[in-house]
Parts: C-alpha cells; sequence; structure tokens
C-alpha cells in the first residue's frame, strides 16, 4: 500500500512521527508536510504566488504551505498516486463545528477531492501515548467494518484512557473565539471551550469527552440534503 502522511502541526512535530512509524508496518510511505505549524489552515490552497518545497530525505518533503496544499503537491507536483493519506496526529482534538478549520482535516479534504481515501487523526494534547497503543486496534476497527466500503475519509479522535471505538456524527462547538486586543490596531484570538457536558455518545465530542474514540464520515458535499429535498423540482422561468 502506498501512503501518503502529512499534518498541520509541521514535519517536526511528535504526532507525525508516530503516525509514520505506525504508518511503515502497513506500506510504503512518502511525507509531505508543512514547514512550519498550519493549524486553524482548513482547506486553503495557494493560488496566486509560489512556495518553497524542499526534499530534506529520501521520501521526506518539507512545504512552506498548507495541509491541503502538501496533498495536492505530493499527487500533481510529485506526480505519484497513493492508495491512502494520513494526517496527523494532531495535538489535540478536531471535533464537531472546529472540524471546519483544522488543517488536519483540509488535507483529508483534499485526498477526496482527488479521488483517495484518507484518515485524519487528532488526540488529547497531553500525550501522545494512548494514541499510538490503539492505532492497530482502530485500523483493525476500519478494516473489520469494512468502513472504505461506505465513504472514502473519516475524522479520528482519540481521548486519553479510551473504553471503546464508536463510530459518530459530527458534534456541536467545542470552541469560541473572543479578541484580545495586544496592541494598537492588534487584536489576537483568545479560544475558550463552550462544550456543555452532554452525553449524546452518538456525536464526536460528546463521544470523546467520555473517553470512547470517535471514528466520523466526512464528505466534500456541501449540500444540504434536507434544504435540497425539500425544494427539489421547484423552479421558475424568467
Amino acid at each position: 500500500m502506498r501512503i501518503l502522511l502529512t499534518n498541520d502541526d509541521g514535519l517536526n512535530a511528535e504526532g507525525l512521527a508516530a503516525l509514520e512509524t505506525w504508518a511503515r508496518t502497513k506500506g510504503e510511505v512518502t511525507v509531505v508536510a508543512p514547514k512550519t505549524e498550519q493549524s486553524g489552515k482548513s482547506h486553503s490552497i495557494e493560488i496566486h504566488k509560489s512556495f518553497e518545497v524542499l526534499k530534506v530525505a529520501e521520501g521526506r518533503y518539507s512545504v512552506d504551505s498548507s495541509p491541503a496544499d502538501c496533498v495536492r503537491f505530493a499527487f500533481s507536483g510529485l506526480g505519484r498516486d497513493f492508495d491512502l493519506v494520513l494526517s496527523g496526529i494532531n495535538k489535540g482534538f478536531n471535533v464537531g463545528t472546529d472540524i471546519v478549520y483544522s488543517g488536519t482535516d483540509g488535507a483529508i479534504f483534499e485526498a477526496s477531492c482527488l479521488g483517495c481515501r484518507a484518515l485524519a487523526f487528532s488526540t488529547d494534547p497531553e500525550s501522545f501515548e494512548d494514541s499510538k497503543r490503539l492505532l492497530d486496534r482502530i485500523w483493525a476497527f476500519i478494516e473489520a467494518g469494512r468502513l472504505f466500503d461506505y465513504n472514502d475519509i473519516y475524522n479520528i479522535n482519540i481521548p486519553l484512557k479510551a473504553t471503546s471505538i464508536r463510530v459518530t456524527a459530527q458534534g456541536s462547538p467545542y470552541y469560541k473565539d473572543r479578541f484580545v486586543r495586544t496592541a494598537e490596531n492588534m487584536y489576537m484570538a483568545d479560544g475558550y471551550s463552550v462544550y456543555s457536558g452532554a452525553r449524546d455518545l452518538e456525536r464526536d465530542i460528546d463521544a470523546v469527552m467520555h473517553g470512547h474514540v470517535s471514528i466520523t464520515p466526512l464528505c466534500i458535499d456541501r449540500t444540504s440534503a434536507k434544504a435540497y429535498m425539500a425544494l427539489k423540482g421547484i423552479s421558475e422561468s424568467i
């Protein structure tokens, strides 16, 4: 299996090293990761200027741009095909509506655009040890359930001391921002948790907060299915 590995914490991040060690037990690995941290870059890409790409070792590339650009470059710049894209392991959960902002998830959205299966991994910022220990169990769960028969990309969050693995839906907001004035005309976002402590284990945030590995199927289709089905067929001549 040909595996492309990326992240949003940067080429030298601990989580990337952990995921790479595991991925090399599953196939041939190419690492194309951001030169610097790209958290919160979502699915952004650079189309107005060139960016630096350095081959730092055999099969390892540093890209001075977003995680999505790392995936784009791997496929189109290197001219290679991959069977699987892995993104992470992110230092901090990507759950609920935070998925929209996540560079970790932006990478797997780009993989989906390119027709490739992909997994995004995130964990508690306190430690990567439980994530490393559970990667084989999570992969076995994905294979046994034939998850890729149903969808091409999944967002995975791994809490400390997890007790089970659950397929979940995307939940509600986890963080919101307040803005703090840091200097004249200068402001910085200050994130704070808005988690309510609910216990809907069908939702990613609740499952993770209650000690379950959350595996959430995602898609790049932004159509509101509910609205479309309600409005389908409505038209007017002009």
